[in-house]
């Protein structure tokens, strides 16, 4: 994992006098919250609904236990004792005040951490695959060249007041699981003819007001141009983004308007340019934060697998969590554990102090120090031996964590909604929490199987709505909250947007919604292995419309 140089120490602690000086000339009247501002946006602080929101990066989802601790110590000391873990792998605490944003910055820096590029108009945090360095379908693991990305794209000079804001993820195996083709640049780990790793370069993908799915603009890039490449597509839209409206500022829009052949163009002229200058990655640079990367020092253990249906005999839900919450290890012996953040009736993405201890206790003892944060808000252990699984999901059960229903219909995404966010239409928490009592047997979560459910209380789309299997979106119409609902979204390499089927429902006609929509599903599939999104394709929408509408 990487760990600051001089150089990376140095600028956070400049950065957060910086700021304290900003904040104090903000709390005496020397400066006007329009002055603040920018300057706070700069810093990851929002002023929300009620209070400041402070947003801290955790670039390529990445942390070490005692940076977790870090965050838990933050919620316990300067919040109301819990974090809510983002769709970004950001993490964002809801109740700070103001005068206290200095200090929690200081603790930030003591651990390697920051907020600097979470907010504002500029390239945001570089996401990845929760999987990423562990996952056995693996070409290459991404994280360090989005380290790279991330350290070439702090405080650029000429990026740092884009159109509007940028985001960039990849992904270092052939099944996407972060949602590539629904960002700015997305990239993807390819091998050319001759067997040499590079990247496959997506551009203009997004959601929001104007969901669209990227363009493929380039189908190899070596490790080598790549930084000159990316550098290439961010000139471009500097250049051409439009700056006089921004529901229309997006890179999405430019390359919808111009067409991805004159954006192409556009890029490889600036790419031809830059190619070969200093932008040039050496390779001794690449193996120098790669060794940063470095894979744990696994054992050779005895236990390679484990027997699910046996452990289900024994103790149904220890069963159902192996069943569910683990992921195929490139190490013999060792798995990958989602630890969910969606409890029945609980907020989605919301972790207590007491609970973020316990992770990163777990962490520290049975996953090499590391752990994940995932874009649909929950956290994983990478790399657990299968002889502690055990020991790892008592004491998860002990913190109220062991949830068994990775990728089931209880572990939604869902945005702050209206009850933080100024932005928002309507509430998606409470919503959430109903769907989720809704559907709290376990049984019957596993007898519908995998089904995403997205939740974004406003056109902002930050619960992912577009993409969700079945999607929910929060509007208001004449003082009146209601939630529309779409069907067939799909946010891996199979990218779809949702398909809107008709008005929308009261909160309180919501969960039921959703259930005739999966009791449509189940009567209709071919068998109880074909997924939703599976059905939904092959069925098209009209038995979906039918079950919320009646006949037409």
């Amino acid at each position: 994992m990487y760990r600051y140089d001089e150089f990376d120490a140095a600028f956070v602690r400049e950065r957060t006098a910086q700021f304290r000086d900003q904040v104090n000339r903000r709390l005496s009247g020397e400066i006007n919250e329009d002055q603040f501002r920018p300057l706070r946006l700069m810093n990851g602080l929002y002023l929300q609904l009620h209070a400041y929101m402070f947003r801290i990066a955790i670039p390529y989802g990445t942390l070490r236990s005692k940076q977790l601790r870090k965050l838990a110590y933050l919620a316990r000391t300067y919040d109301r004792g819990y974090g809510h873990f983002t769709t970004r792998t950001n993490i964002q605490f809801n109740w700070p005040k103001l005068r206290d944003i200095p200090d929690m910055m200081e603790h930030l820096n003591e651990v390697e951490m920051h907020a600097i590029q979470t907010s504002g108009n500029c390239i945001r945090n570089i996401s990845t695959d929760q999987f990423a360095g562990a996952a056995a379908d693996e070409i290459i693991d991404p994280r360090p060249v989005a380290e790279i990305l991330r350290q070439w794209s702090s405080l650029h000079p000429e990026f740092s007041y884009l159109p509007r804001k940028f985001k960039i993820a990849m992904i270092g195996a052939p099944s996407d699981r972060a949602a590539i083709k629904f960002h700015d640049i997305g990239l993807k780990a390819v091998t050319n003819d001759a067997g040499e790793i590079g990247w496959e370069v997506w551009v203009g993908g997004g959601l929001g007001r104007t969901p669209m799915i990227a363009k493929l603009i380039r189908g190899y890039v070596a490790h080598t141009d790549l930084l000159a490449y990316c550098e290439a597509i961010v000139r471009v839209y500097n250049r051409y983004g439009r700056r006089d409206n921004k529901f229309k500022a997006r890179i999405k829009i430019l390359v919808h308007e111009a067409g991805i052949d004159k954006i192409r163009e556009e890029v490889e002229a600036e790419f031809a340019q830059t190619k070969g200058g200093v932008l040039t990655l050496p390779q001794a640079e690449l193996d120098r934060i790669t060794t940063y990367f470095a894979a744990p020092d696994f054992e050779r253990v005895n236990a390679t697998q484990i027997d699910v249906l046996r452990e289900k005999e024994l103790d149904p839900a220890y069963g159902d969590w192996l069943e569910r919450n683990l992921h195929s290890h490139r190490q013999p012996g060792y798995v990958s554990v989602t630890i969910s953040l969606k409890p029945v009736g609980g907020a989605p993405g919301d972790a207590t102090d007491e609970q973020m201890e316990a992770i990163a206790n777990l962490a520290e003892n049975y996953s090499f120090d590391e752990l994940r944060v995932t874009h649909e808000q929950n956290l994983v252990l990478p790399h657990v031996r299968v002889s502690d699984l055990r020991e790892v999901y008592d004491t998860l059960v002990e913190n109220g964590l062991a949830t068994g229903n990775a990728g089931l219909i209880t572990d939604m995404i869902a945005c702050p909604g209206l009850d933080f966010c100024s932005l928002a239409n309507a509430r998606s928490i409470p919503l959430a929490q109903e769907i989720s009592r809704k559907f709290q047997d376990p049984q019957r979560q596993r007898d519908i199987g995998d089904l995403k459910i997205k939740i974004s209380g406003c056109i902002n789309a930050c619960g992912h709505h577009h993409v969700g299997h079945i999607g929910i979106l929060g509007v208001e119409k004449k003082g009146t909250e209601l939630y529309q609902i779409s069907v067939g979204g799909d946010g891996t390499e199979k990218a779809a947007i949702g398909d809107i089927l008709g008005h929308g429902f009261v909160a309180d006609d919501v969960p039921d919604a959703i259930e005739r929509l999966v009791e449509t599903y189940i009567a209709r599939r071919e068998s109880a292995d074909e997924p939703f999104i599976a059905a939904y394709r092959r069925l098209g929408d009209a038995p979906f419309k039918e079950a919320l509408y009646g006949a037409q």
